[in-house]
């Protein structure tokens, strides 16, 4: 099943009343490790919702590990792997309870579930605490609960829902490495939403784009941003130049450069050879007779790719 597209949708449209959260997506997500990503409310939680069979849409098609989520919904459900935004667990009932439940409830026979989840819960760390109650627990360590009976029934495909809301930075960073682990050790493909692109940048293959529902960029996150490069310049304000970084601004679009983003007197300005690049900015700012206090050149990074599509 490895030539089957992980999630594949068509003109995927979902309206709720006035408002339409997916706007025909059409986009077909290779395996790895995959970021959904946009800003709250961009549409991810929603189009997870749909490939889980959760709702149907209001038009268009998805497929996921081939099935459709309409007409296949339990046979998709032994496959796939979820782990909800929301923080709602039983608070009295053990870790490895919890977890042995929900493997039973994707169709793993009782006996294989409860080694299961003891497994799962070693793995995310959590060993020594698989009796403890869900309440008793931190909010890092229901995070690791709520991956664990995700990844227990053994999943081809697992969907995670915003999976280090509520995490500090250094459970964030364990977190992440975490879920890269268990993709590259299980060969199990991974769609992580997010609206902390460098999160996702951090640990993803591939890359897509929500804003407001419309699908704005996706693909693989090296052909993305990888060999691309942003070049800052910061100008020095001058009172009788007050118009130079305008200037400098006109002059680098008719070379054909994209002004990234633009705060007074800084701007950062992309390409893909930096030489090519830096003559241009140089071209610019003789000839807007500009002053220049620093220039510096860095990889484009997605949350640059971002700002560009959605602007």
């Amino acid at each position: 099943m490895r030539g089957v597209a992980v999630l594949s949708t068509s003109g995927l449209t979902m309206q709720f009343g006035p408002h339409r959260a997916l706007d025909a997506v059409s986009v077909d997500v290779p395996h790895g490790v995959t970021g959904l990503v946009g800003a709250n409310g961009a549409g991810k939680t929603t189009l997870m919702s749909i490939a889980l069979g959760l709702r149907p849409p209001t038009a268009g098609t998805v497929t996921v590990l081939g099935l459709d989520p309409g007409q296949q919904a339990r046979e998709l459900r032994t496959r796939v792997g979820y782990v909800s935004e929301r923080n709602v667990l039983p608070e009295d009932m053990p870790a490895s309870d919890f977890v042995k439940h929900l493997a039973e409830v994707r169709g793993m026979p009782r006996h294989e579930a409860k080694g299961r989840a003891s497994d799962a819960l070693w793995l995310v760390g959590l060993g020594e605490e698989r009796f403890r109650p869900l309440g008793t627990m931190s909010t890092g360590q229901r995070q690791r609960v709520k991956l664990a009976q995700a990844i227990a029934a053994d999943p081809s495909l697992v969907l995670l829902d915003e999976p280090t809301d509520g995490l500090d930075p250094v459970q964030r960073d364990e977190m992440l490495a975490l879920i890269r682990q268990i993709s590259e050790d299980f060969s199990i493909d991974v769609v992580l939403s997010s609206h902390l692109l460098e999160e996702v940048e951090r640990i993803c293959d591939n890359i897509i784009a929500l804003d407001a529902g419309r699908l704005v960029a996706h693909g693989r996150l090296e052909d993305l941003v990888g060999d691309t490069a942003i070049v800052t310049v910061e100008l020095v304000e001058v009172d009788d130049r007050p118009g130079a970084a305008d200037a400098v601004e006109q002059h680098l679009l008719r070379a054909g450069l994209e002004v990234v983003s633009r705060d007074m007197t800084r701007l950062r300005v992309g390409g893909a050879d930096p030489r090519t690049s830096l003559d241009a900015i140089r071209d610019a700012i003789a000839s807007a007779d500009a002053r220049v206090r620093r220039i510096s050149t860095d990889r484009t990074t997605l949350e640059d790719l971002f700002t560009g599509v959605s602007s």
